[in-house]
């Protein structure tokens, strides 16, 4: 999960082992701005999300969706652009000290992709669940961000464009008079 969150919604573990919790949460104007300024956004208009945690081992399975107005910057225009970005997800979630956990990596990994990510262990008893949305929004968010309709056109000047070039226009006998 992200570091610290700017984004705290709380659930213990305790109150889900008595039966799954549901939540809907809404980020204010002052968490959408943090969260804004922590993932390079321009802005967040609006950040919603629907979980439900229930047991799980002894630990919590955490099923939830988000979906969130966006303001991005163009990589190819460097234009603010709007957009809505939402997904579904799923996360696993274990007490400390739990003998379900992970243990200790070993020295080469295998990779699969379509296997479930292992669950994470948190440090105390709280799962914040706000946090888990912005780390699924950060996923989401394409890294080169694009205005629909925005095209990256190479310059079609044919010139020679070697360091020399602007060395041989700064000759004084090329100089024009």
């Amino acid at each position: 999960m992200i570091g610290e969150s700017p984004w705290r919604e709380v659930v213990r573990f305790g109150e889900v082992s008595r039966g799954p919790v549901k939540r809907t949460l809404e980020a204010d104007a002052k968490a959408r701005a943090a969260i804004a300024r922590l993932l390079g956004l321009v802005a967040i208009d609006s950040l919603k999300a629907d979980l439900t945690v229930r047991p799980w081992m002894d630990g919590a399975e955490i099923e939830g969706s988000f979906t969130a107005d966006i303001t991005q910057t163009c990589s190819v225009t460097a234009e603010p652009f709007e957009e809505t970005a939402e997904a579904d997800f799923v996360v696993r979630v274990l007490p400390p000290n739990s003998p379900n956990a992970p243990q200790e990596p070993v020295e080469e990994v295998e990779l699969d992709l379509d296997a479930d990510d292992p669950p994470d262990v948190l440090e105390g008893e709280d799962i914040d669940l706000g946090g888990y949305v912005v780390e699924h929004l950060a996923l989401e968010l394409d890294p080169f961000p694009r205005k629909p309709g925005a095209e990256f056109l190479a310059p079609k000047d044919d010139t020679d464009l070697s360091p020399f070039a602007a060395l041989r226009m700064l000759r004084k006998d090329d100089a024009p008079e």
